[in-house]
Parts: C-alpha cells; structure tokens; sequence
C-alpha cells in the first residue's frame, strides 16, 4: 500500500473511531502500535515503562480524539502523545533509565563473525549509555530523527518545540556523539 494510501486509510479509520467505533480504532493500535512502542523503548529505555506509556497514550488518544484537528497525520499526533507520556515518565523517577533493557538489533548473516558480533554488541552498548546520558528532550529528538526518520517539522510537533529548537537539540546531540562515541569510528 502506498504511503499516501496509508494516510487515507487512517484518515478513514480516525474518522470512523472518532464516532465510536471501537474497530476503527482497534485498527489504528494495531497498525501504528509496534512503531510506537519502538519509541517508547528507545526513550524509556526499558520495555515495560514502555508498554506503559504507549497503552496510556493510546487510551488518551481514544479519549481526545474528537478534538484531533487532522491537520497533520494521526501518526504524528500519536508521536507527540507518546513522546510527551516518557518524557514525564522520565521525569518523575528521575535516576537514570535501565539501558541494558534495550535490545540490539540482529546482525546481518554476512557479518554475524564472532568478533564482528562482539564489537557490534561493545558499540551498542557504548551507544546506549551515552544516550543516557542526554537530556531526555536532546534524546527523544535524536531518537525520533535518526531511528524513525521524522522531518524536523513532524519532530516539532512531537515535542511540542519549535523546528530551530529541534534542529539546535539534534545538532548537539550529532557533535556529543561525534566525540564520545570516537573511538568506535
């Protein structure tokens, strides 16, 4: 299906859900539900605050979406939902969030060497302390570009900041990585 069909369709299905039904919506969570949970652990840093924040955000959503402008996508507005449910989260336990929750991306076949695996799995790891280490709002921003690929304009309203702020957190975190993941170049 393409892209813009996608939209369409959730267009459809927002619109239906907006008037009860719950299938209409039930379609939505099912679609949108494992991307969004991807966020969340990335942000969060451990899959069951997780699941947590993208169940609440999606009953919040449920609940506020006759107000839903749908002047941007209802993927969009579920990222900013998402988004802003870990940030408080993170918040309002403050320590740190438990990286090592986070699990690695598999290795290609052709590269799955012992030695390869091992230094790949050192770079994660190394990557995922120092994401960290961020500010939560530099991290959700750097997250939402680099592992979603959100425009600047879409990452703003996630965040609920302006595209230069965005540009200026992202741009931040790019130089932090740059120097403390050197290193691993």
């Amino acid at each position: 299906m393409p892209e813009n069909d996608g939209a369409q369709d959730d267009a459809l299905q927002v619109a239906r859900a907006a008037e009860g039904d719950p299938a209409a919506f039930e379609v939505l969570v099912r679609r949108h539900g494992p991307v969004l949970l991807h966020l969340a652990v990335r942000i969060l840093g451990n899959r069951a605050d997780a699941e947590d924040a993208v169940q609440e955000a999606f009953v919040s959503a449920w609940r506020r979406l006759p107000e839903f402008r749908r002047d941007s996508a209802f993927l969009t507005w579920m990222y900013r939902i998402v988004t802003n449910r870990c940030l408080n989260q993170i918040r309002s336990r403050r320590p740190t969030a438990d990286w090592d929750a986070v699990p690695e991306p598999a290795a290609p076949e052709s590269q799955s060497s012992p030695a390869r695996a091992a230094e790949s799995s050192a770079a994660v790891q190394a990557l995922t302390r120092v994401l960290a280490e961020l500010p939560p709002e530099q991290r959700a921003c750097w997250i939402l570009r680099e592992l979603h690929g959100l425009s600047y304009e879409d990452i703003a309203e996630a965040v609920g900041a302006s595209q230069t702020t965005v540009r200026g957190r992202i741009y931040r975190v790019r130089r932090y990585l740059t120097e403390a993941m050197g290193a691993w170049r």
